[in-house]
């Protein structure tokens, strides 16, 4: 039975480190949304950013994330934390497969960020206050997130705690 599994969350929220995890527990492949964008466009996303903007980006993640979940099987993919927003992404996502909202707050995001280099998130090259934007961030993107199947709360989400919850035993 195919099984495919989205995690989403803002940027910073560990969806690539989790789903690394969960898809070597699952035995499925690990598809990271963002790379899978980089590696058909050639470019990285802050060079699509750069050149293309990010109207065309979003459209571009929205065929890119069709064309993953229609052409393989079972995955866990890490999603960019606006894929649910646009282009009907997260309805989407709910129709074909089961989407994890990592609810991490806004300081632990914060944190992880700020250890990063800036080029490497296009949407936070040209902020000053990061805990700002991050909030302004969630408060558009949220109502999306919380259409998500599953919703999980804590900070230090475990792969082997998903797998309970989604009733798979390691």
């Amino acid at each position: 039975m195919p099984l495919k599994i989205f995690l989403i969350g803002l940027p910073g929220s560990g969806k690539s480190t989790l789903g690394k995890q969960l898809a070597h527990a699952l035995k499925l492949p690990f598809v990271d949304l963002d790379d899978a964008i980089e590696n058909h466009c050639n470019l990285s996303i802050s060079e699509i950013f750069k050149s293309k903007g990010e109207d065309w980006f979003r459209e571009m993640e929205a065929h890119i994330l069709r064309s993953v979940a229609e052409e393989t099987e079972s995955f866990v993919m890490a999603t960019g934390g606006g894929s649910p927003c646009f282009y009907e992404g997260i309805d989407f996502m709910n129709r074909v497969g089961t989407t994890i909202f990592l609810d991490v707050s806004l300081t632990t995001i914060a944190q992880r960020l700020s250890q990063l280099e800036k080029s490497a998130r296009p949407l936070f090259n040209k902020v000053s206050n990061l805990g700002e934007a991050l909030q302004q961030l969630q408060q558009g993107r949220v109502s999306y997130y919380r259409k998500a199947k599953l919703i999980l709360k804590e900070d230090e989400i475990e792969a082997n705690q998903i797998l309970e919850k989604l009733s798979f035993k390691k």
